[in-house]
C-alpha cells in the first residue's frame, strides 16, 4: 500500500510499489485523473485502475472508458460499491465496470443520431476544440473561409449554441469530443473522504 498527493508522484510510486490496483480521483490538484489513467494504462497493461469522481455525467463516464480505466465509481456511492469496483479491477484490469454504463452508451447513440454530424462537421468540431480560427480551419481542410463558416454555423445550429464556447460545452456534454487535444494531466489516487487518503495504491 502506498499513497501520493500529486500526479507527479504517481508514476514513481506505481513503479516502486507495483500495486495490483490504483484508485484515482478524477479531479486532481496538479492535473486530471483520467489523463493519469491513460498514462498508467499505457505503461502497465495489467494494472487495475478505479476512477473516483464527484461528476457522474455521461461525458465523464465515457471519458473514463476511453482512458483505459477498469472501473468508475461516484464518490457518493456506498463503500460496498467501491470495494466491488476494486475487486473487479484486480480480477479484470482491462475490462470496464460502472453503474449506468449501458444507459450512458444508449443515450450517446441516441444523441449522436439526433445530432447526425457529417464527417466534415465532426472534423470542424475537433478543429474548433483545438482552438483554430475560421481561416486556420479553411487552410487545414483545403476549403474556402465561406465554406468553413457554413460548417461552423451548421454545428452551432445542431448543438443549440450561439458561440464557440457554448458549442464545445454542448459537444463535451453529448460525448462528441473530449476536453482537449491533450485532455489534461493527472494527480492523487484516492480522495480524502475515502479511507486511505488522497491517493492510494493497493497491492
Amino acid at each position: 500500500m502506498a499513497e501520493c498527493a500529486t500526479a507527479a508522484e504517481a508514476a514513481p510510486a506505481v513503479a516502486t510499489a507495483r500495486p495490483d490496483v490504483v484508485t484515482l480521483d478524477s479531479s486532481l490538484p496538479d492535473g486530471d485523473g483520467l489523463r493519469l489513467s491513460r498514462d498508467l494504462r499505457d505503461g502497465y497493461p495489467g494494472l487495475g485502475i478505479v476512477i473516483l469522481t464527484a461528476h457522474s455525467q455521461d461525458a465523464m463516464l465515457l471519458r473514463a472508458v476511453e482512458s483505459g480505466a477498469s472501473a468508475f465509481v461516484a464518490k457518493t456511492a456506498p463503500v460496498d460499491e467501491l470495494l466491488a469496483a476494486i475487486r473487479h479491477a484486480a480480477a479484470a484490469a482491462t475490462s470496464f465496470s460502472a453503474s449506468g454504463l449501458a444507459a450512458a452508451l444508449t443515450r450517446r447513440r441516441e444523441q449522436a443520431g439526433r445530432l447526425n454530424l457529417s464527417q466534415r462537421e465532426a472534423e470542424v468540431l475537433r478543429l474548433l476544440r483545438d482552438g483554430m480560427s475560421i481561416p486556420a480551419i479553411s487552410r487545414r481542410m483545403f476549403i474556402s473561409q465561406s465554406t468553413a463558416k457554413t460548417y461552423v454555423a451548421r454545428l452551432y445550429d445542431k448543438l443549440g449554441a450561439s458561440n464557440r464556447a457554448q458549442a464545445l460545452m454542448a459537444a463535451v456534454r453529448h460525448g462528441l469530443i473530449g476536453h482537449g487535444p491533450d485532455e489534461a494531466a493527472p494527480v492523487p489516487l484516492i480522495p480524502a473522504q475515502w479511507p486511505g487518503g488522497p491517493a492510494a495504491l493497493a497491492s
